[in-house]
């Protein structure tokens, strides 16, 4: 079906009003288009019964290395880990010769869950209207049966930061594990930080400066707040405000989108000025800027490693050697996989630490960069990022090195949970192989026949 003129100009004059996402829902409907798809996964079932993975190497990242060695869990959490493990008698053991067992890969930026078609309005539920949203929180609106996890974990990845965007303030993101029925089945941690779109260097004439001044009100009328709800209860809450008050006691973190080292330096004073516990997402200029952040504490994560140079006189592999020379200026950081596609690419995430790799960072520094570093620098790593006892079984069995395009993921476990590593595109795969399969066994008859005297 096609759309004349007329029915273009009343579309474009109705998309200009509020219900513009119902309206792009109900043109894609219309020209028969599928907007969504639920994916057909189920949630893993809790463990029953004592697990151990035995004779595999061990990466436990925040330790050494284990050659033929065995991981029991239980419950959901890890029970025992070494090269002499004593089993309970019903324990379900798992031949891991040959295979490599890592925790669940972690990628800390994004919006997975949050966002399904990046071109259909109707599927992306990642902001809210507004410029100041710290109420706003990600893991509410996190759609647990999106066709995007499957694919995400397959490739081993089973934590991800479900970040909101959008105005000024754009919210709260939440760590999610990349299994379970509902949001709160999927949430690990709550709120993780809140998120700020840096207004300094913009490059929008005053606008910037303007900006500026309305954040900085906004966080003088939340201490405001804040004095006077310590004074009295009587104090009608204000549910911005209110989300407000554990950022000023330093209890959950800032993300501040920023890259360039003005923008970096004004966002380390403004947090000093506050006394926020700041988490710097971009970092460009990091290494530039590397004694003031090592001096505040100061993490990074780096967005993605596929990106590119944001100066005309900037070496053509500026980004790829970015980690490299966070690691040598001494400053903790982490390694993303958010792309132009958002969500939809996340599952490429160990590539862009492989390619980190290939331009000096030290392999076991990538694989921390990718499971301990994140869930330290979120707030987790007493749960997640590491095979330690104690912590969630949250871990992946594969036949080589996840940063390896050629190595797959065999087997996934969530707090103990099997995961199903079907996906979308595996359902694709098996329908064509199935396909070519019945059409050769088509063409084989057909030469019987000929071939019959």
């Amino acid at each position: 079906m096609t759309l004349d003129r007329s029915s273009m100009r009343r579309f474009a004059r109705h998309a200009s009003c509020r219900c513009v996402g119902w309206l792009a829902f109900c043109l894609a409907t219309w020209l028969n288009v599928s907007v969504t798809h639920a994916h057909p996964r189920a949630a893993g079932a809790p463990q029953t019964q004592p697990v151990a993975i035995v004779n595999a190497t061990i990466h436990l990242v925040s330790q050494p290395t284990l050659d033929k060695g065995t991981l029991l869990f239980d419950n959901g959490k890890v029970v025992a880990v070494g090269t002499e493990v004593a089993l309970p008698p019903d324990t379900l053991q798992i031949d891991g010769a040959g295979k490599h067992v890592y925790p669940g890969l972690f990628c800390a930026v994004g919006q997975l869950g949050l966002t399904e078609i990046n071109s259909i309005r109707a599927t992306k539920d990642a902001a809210e209207a507004g410029e100041f949203n710290p109420n706003a929180k990600a893991q509410v609106a996190v759609n647990p049966d999106s066709e995007l996890i499957p694919v995400t974990r397959a490739n081993g990845v089973l934590l991800t930061l479900s970040s909101p965007t959008g105005g000024r303030i754009a919210g709260m993101s939440a760590v999610m594990q990349l299994d379970g029925w509902t949001w709160e089945d999927m949430t690990v941690r709550s709120p993780a930080a809140m998120h700020i779109n840096w207004p300094v260097g913009e490059r929008r004439g005053n606008r910037s400066g303007d900006a500026l001044k309305s954040l900085r009100e906004f966080f003088e009328d939340a201490r405001r707040y804040q004095r006077a709800r310590a004074a009295s209860e009587a104090v009608p809450i204000d549910v911005r405000l209110d989300a407000m008050l554990p950022v000023l006691k330093g209890e959950v973190p800032v993300i501040v989108e920023a890259d360039r080292r003005s923008q970096i330096e004004a966002a380390v004073a403004f947090a000093a000025e506050y006394q926020l516990k700041l988490i710097v997402r971009g970092g460009y200029d990091a290494e530039s800027c590397a004694p003031l952040l090592r001096e505040r504490h100061v993490p990074v994560i780096v967005p993605a490693v596929y990106r590119l140079p944001q100066r005309r006189h900037d070496p053509v592999d500026a980004a790829y050697t970015l980690p490299a020379r966070l690691h040598q200026a001494g400053l903790e950081f982490c390694i993303g996989g958010d792309e132009r596609f958002d969500a939809s690419n996340l599952r490429n995430l160990p590539y862009h630490a492989a390619t980190a790799v290939a331009y000096g960072l030290p392999e076991d520094e990538a694989i921390k960069a990718l499971t301990l570093y994140p869930a330290q620098i979120l707030g987790v790593a007493d749960r997640v990022g590491s095979l330690e006892i104690g912590k969630h079984a949250t871990l992946i069995v594969t036949d080589g090195s996840p940063l390896d395009t050629e190595t797959a993921t065999l087997l996934a476990f969530v707090q103990g949970r099997r995961v199903d590593l079907g996906s979308r595109h595996t359902d694709l795969a098996q329908k064509y192989e199935e396909k070519y399969r019945q059409l050769n066994g088509v063409e084989k008859q057909e030469a019987e026949k000929v071939n019959q005297p």
